[in-house]
């Protein structure tokens, strides 16, 4: 058998796609609750108010005026104000998670439902609705897989510090993780820092107005020195505790033999990997260092920074494999944007989503060897997933055969890594094991889960959970441990 008795199977979601309930319990507002909806063509975006009272809207990779506040519009849609609505439904989809059989459910802690502000005042209600969640997660004997930040922060330091360029943002993040880490001591026992840290930037992730490259690294030094921290406060208040980093994982291959071509390959891989050599090895690698100093690049660092991200290295690499992509050093070729944000080269050699996105299992396997031999801890797939257009059936039946094909190959891929070259591999969670807002559309109509929800991409329907076809199978892999893939 592949997989160890203990592998833990799972899926994976967002409080700010998934949870909902923006403003119940005592919950503050978060950057992700001032984005519109959007579609593969027309950008989600950010809604905020000048000095001047005035309102503005602007895509989420651009900066925002100095002074700006994010601002929630009552003209507009926002995705995550609803979400699926996980804060009303959470008995009923975590009942649905233990049929399929889950090991594990990969979540995470919405700060402003702890932290209003985020700051040191604390929302006791907020706390109490994350013990409810743990206590049925228990109950059924899933473990939860908890993502301490994922994609947001809370508006209130945005609004007024600059989210993660102010120093101050360290200090309260280290006591919104010292408050669950004491709160849930014995409920939870795995943890990530930040999600997808190489993709984290704008207003929209980090609280940040201007969006230079100068800037994003230096709160990008500030949230490398907030997870080593809490990495040490992770392990002191419980030794059992496992926390992980987690990074998109894009490998990228030459689109020829051309040595340049090898070369730009070379730097797109090591670009993402640098972002783990700083979590894992606990240091900036020298070639980002070399770039620092070429683009003029200073980063304020406070006196004893390095040796803090050398002692809070994390246990595990978490990693989210949806695609691979290949590179060239050819300007004109590269302009090609396919799937999770990454300007690419359009590989010939694979099959793509709706979304342009490419389908390569054999990719997650290098992935999983890739990062194997190169750091040597253990590795955790905690997003891989297909989103789709789904159709309902006039019998009410979901016939996801595409997503199946999808899983069964990845699956496939991850067993040769572990049988066949030795990889050390924790679990695996599918992303949007239950239908959810698309972090980069805010769609609902791009869909990834094994459970359908009835909700379109105004915000209008039931809400109503109901099995797809995919249900059922991911239900006797998990069953077998990974043995029956089906035909």
């Amino acid at each position: 058998m592949a997989f160890p008795k203990d592998f833990l199977w799972g899926g994976a979601t967002a409080a700010n796609q998934y949870e909902g309930g923006y403003l119940s319990g005592g919950k503050g507002l978060s950057t992700l609750d001032a984005i519109t909806g959007g579609s593969k063509e027309h950008p989600r975006m950010i809604s905020f108010k000048t000095k001047d009272g005035k309102t503005h809207q602007v895509t989420r990779e651009q900066s925002l005026p100095a002074g700006a506040v994010g601002y929630v519009d009552p003209e507009q849609y926002y995705p995550s104000h609803v979400a699926t609505d996980f804060y009303h439904h959470w008995q009923e989809d975590i009942a649905l998670f233990a049929e399929m059989g889950f090991k594990c459910f990969r979540m995470s802690i919405s700060w402003a439902r702890i932290c209003p502000k985020g700051d040191f005042a604390i929302n006791e209600e907020g706390l109490a609705f994350y013990d409810r969640i743990f206590d049925e997660l228990q109950k059924h004997g899933i473990e939860p897989v908890v993502t301490i930040n994922h994609f947001d922060i809370p508006m209130h330091l945005a609004d007024e510090l600059d989210g993660w360029l102010d120093r101050q943002v360290v200090d309260y993040f280290v006591f919104f993780c010292e408050t669950i880490f004491k709160r849930y001591k014995g409920k939870v026992r795995y943890w990530m820092t930040f999600n997808e840290i190489n993709f984290l930037r704008s207003w929209t992730q980090i609280g940040i107005h201007d969006n230079s490259k100068p800037k994003r690294w230096q709160a990008m030094h500030h949230l490398f020195v907030a997870s080593a921290k809490a990495v040490m406060k992770g392990h002191e208040i419980d030794p059992d505790n496992q926390i992980g980093m987690m990074v998109a994982y894009i490998p990228s291959y030459p689109m020829t033999a051309d040595p340049k071509d090898v070369f730009a390959a070379l730097q797109f891989n090591r670009d993402q990997e640098s972002f783990i050599d700083v979590q894992v090895k606990g240091y900036y690698p020298a070639h980002r260092i070399k770039e620092f100093e070429r683009e003029g690049i200073v980063i304020e660092k406070l006196e004893g920074d390095d040796e803090l991200i050398a002692q809070g290295t994390v246990d595990y690499i978490g990693f989210s494999y949806y695609m691979s992509t290949a590179s060239s050093a050819d300007p004109d070729k590269v302009k090609y944007v396919g799937g999770n944000q990454m300007p690419a080269v359009k590989n010939p050699y694979l099959t793509e989503s709706d979304w342009g996105w490419a389908v390569d299992p054999l990719g997650l396997r290098i992935s999983l060897c890739k990062l194997y031999d190169r750091y040597n801890i253990p590795l955790f797939i905690v997003e891989n997933g297909f989103g789709a257009q789904d159709v309902v059936e006039a019998d009410g039946t979901i016939n996801d055969d595409y997503r199946i094909q999808y899983f069964r190959d990845h699956i496939q891929a991850m067993k040769d890594a572990v049988e066949l070259d030795g990889v050390d591999l924790m679990g695996y969670t599918p992303w949007g094991c239950i239908d959810l807002v698309s972090a980069g559309t805010g769609e609902m109509s791009k869909r990834y889960g094994f459970i359908y929800v009835d909700l379109d991409d105004e915000g209008q329907g039931t809400l109503a959970r109901s099995r797809k076809q995919s249900f059922f199978w991911y239900q006797k892999v998990i069953e077998s441990n990974g043995e029956s893939l089906g035909e």
